[in-house]
């Protein structure tokens, strides 16, 4: 019997606004490819909150699903930083990245708390970074995919956040400033890239699945996958890489 992963989708209905679902549908694929059993859980405002939780999956949104979402928000933030300090995987996309953090300025001024997950704050800017972009990460690789956002985000220095990768570009990535782009803590991933991101970045994807198999577990293995199962996963890979080369080709 194979065995089952938990993953939570967050605010789908609100917070998906550049396609993120995707992640979602990668990570279930490749999680069955693997001989695993993925269970989604869609977790929206007002919901019931799962029992079991393996791996944590949000996407990004505009403003008015961000104040559609952050009452509940806010009742959940205990849970789901207990979730990421005991090492739950996690991929926040733009939007629920800076809910993740600890604050965000508005361009106005105006203040709005995050749940502090990530050391880090956001501001609002009047400039937007936009288009295809190539971060490179030590523990990735290269990571493509594509930022849209006016919020630049700053990490903390000192408290163990560490960002993602590193972008070329000038003002591209977190805040167009100091090349950073993306968070990494405990096992939580913050980042701009939509694209889906995961579909072309697989190395992502499969850290997501290994973490919550250990995690789970102990370990993760692969005794259930079939022949047919791994050539399917060798193919995607294939497109996957297609994929990238093309995007990373074009600007916007």
């Amino acid at each position: 019997m194979a065995k089952t992963i938990d993953v939570m989708s967050l605010y789908p209905k609100d917070m998906n606004i550049y396609g993120d679902s995707g992640n979602v549908l990668t990570v279930t694929r490749r999680l069955a490819l693997y001989g695993y059993e993925p269970r989604v859980t869609a977790y929206n405002q007002g919901d019931p909150w799962p029992e079991h939780i393996d791996m944590v999956l949000g996407g990004g949104g505009q403003d008015t699903g961000q104040k559609k979402i952050i009452d509940d928000f806010f009742t959940r933030a205990d849970a789901l930083a207990a979730l990421a300090e005991s090492g739950t995987p996690m991929l926040m996309i733009c939007g629920m990245y800076q809910l993740f953090g600890e604050y965000f300025e508005t361009v106005d001024g105006t203040r709005l708390d995050g749940i502090g997950v990530i050391p880090a704050h956001t501001i609002g800017r009047d400039v937007r970074m936009i288009g295809n972009l190539v971060e490179h990460s030590d523990e990735f690789g290269d990571v493509i995919g594509y930022e849209n956002h006016s919020g630049q985000t700053f990490l903390r220095a000192g408290v163990g956040v560490r960002p993602l990768g590193r972008v070329d570009q000038e003002g591209r990535g977190n805040n167009g400033e100091d090349h950073t782009e993306g968070a990494r803590v405990h096992n939580v991933i913050g980042t701009y890239m939509h694209g889906s991101l995961l579909p072309k970045n697989p190395a992502i994807a499969d850290f997501l699945i290994r973490t919550a198999a250990e995690n789970r577990y102990g370990e993760f293995g692969t005794a259930d996958q079939t022949d047919a199962q791994a050539a399917e996963l060798a193919r995607l890979d294939k497109v996957a890489a297609e994929a990238r080369a093309v995007a990373a080709g074009r600007p916007r």
